[in-house]
């Protein structure tokens, strides 16, 4: 199995996992980093054809999860090529070789609202993978691309291919603090619906992805039960969407993304969630 971008954030804990369920991991990073443990570590360039062929020597399925991360992460052109360019040729390979499975790492940037530069909200709510997109920003396009990618590759050489819109993911220690900056400034979290994702619960969501029963190429939102703010969603809606249609309410700190698709396909739940109060939002 081969894991690119094995030594960032989502990727160590990514291969970690698959270390303990048994399964031989080929470490792909473009640099070196003293804990990353697998059958076999190789520093290369997701871009680079040869590198990627030389991963991919052996595999039976692929986790994609090489990218720069954020529009900041380089210039304009470096985001949006090195995103695009990686996912399309670690695909195409994959694909050529006949390998049945893959899963990449999208994110809830592919709607483009997060960065977008205008004044802009979820068209309703419980927000889903069917909403429509409006893109302003360089890395929500890689992110879009990189679907494309997907699904073109699956029709081309019949690859599965499993997208996750990964929310903000991180450590325990660093959610909670992410949780204490939506608790002072809660209209910071928005655009993301005040979504998170511990990095277990990620690495956790790329092994259904790869062993779910499933065909074609499918794109998930993925993000835990409950929101990063200790504030009870309806009242957040009330208070910085209130022009934003829902169809449903909200109990509690229930997160308004419509997870039905991963739950019914693939099954996944968060499990660790932060423990939040629930205090009165005080405006």
């Amino acid at each position: 199995m081969l894991v690119t971008g094995a030594a960032g954030r989502i990727g160590m804990v990514t291969v970690e996992h698959l270390n303990a369920l048994g399964a031989k991991v080929t470490a792909l990073s473009n640099v070196e980093h003293p804990d990353l443990k697998a059958d076999r570590v190789l520093i290369g360039d997701t871009r680079s054809e040869t590198d990627v062929a030389r991963a991919l020597e052996g595999a039976e399925y692929v986790v994609h999860l090489a990218a720069l991360a954020h529009p900041s992460a380089g210039t304009p052109y470096d985001v949006y090529s090195i995103n695009v360019v990686s996912t399309f040729n670690v695909l195409a390979q994959a694909g050529a070789l006949g390998i049945d499975r893959a899963v990449i790492a999208s994110s809830i940037n592919a709607t483009g609202v997060p960065f977008n530069p205008h004044e802009i909200r979820q068209p309703y709510f419980p927000w889903d993978e069917k909403a429509p997109t409006d893109v302003g920003d360089w890395y929500s396009l890689s992110k879009q691309n990189d679907e494309n990618t997907a699904r073109m590759a699956w029709r081309r050489w019949g690859i599965d291919v499993v997208s996750f819109r990964f929310p903000h993911v991180n450590s325990p220690d660093v959610l909670e603090r992410m949780a204490e900056n939506a608790r002072v400034k809660p209209a910071g979290g928005l655009r993301e619906a005040w979504s998170y994702l511990d990095t277990r619960d990620s690495a956790y969501a790329v092994e259904l992805g790869l062993t779910a029963s499933l065909s074609g190429a499918h794109t998930f939102f993925v993000a835990a039960d409950t929101t990063i703010a200790p504030y009870e969603t309806e009242d957040l809606l009330d208070a910085f969407a209130p022009d934003v249609p829902r169809s449903r309410r909200f109990i509690g700190r229930e997160v308004p993304l419509d997870l039905t698709a991963i739950r019914t396909v693939l099954g996944f739940r968060a499990k660790h969630e932060l423990d939040l109060p629930t205090l009165p939002l005080e405006l």
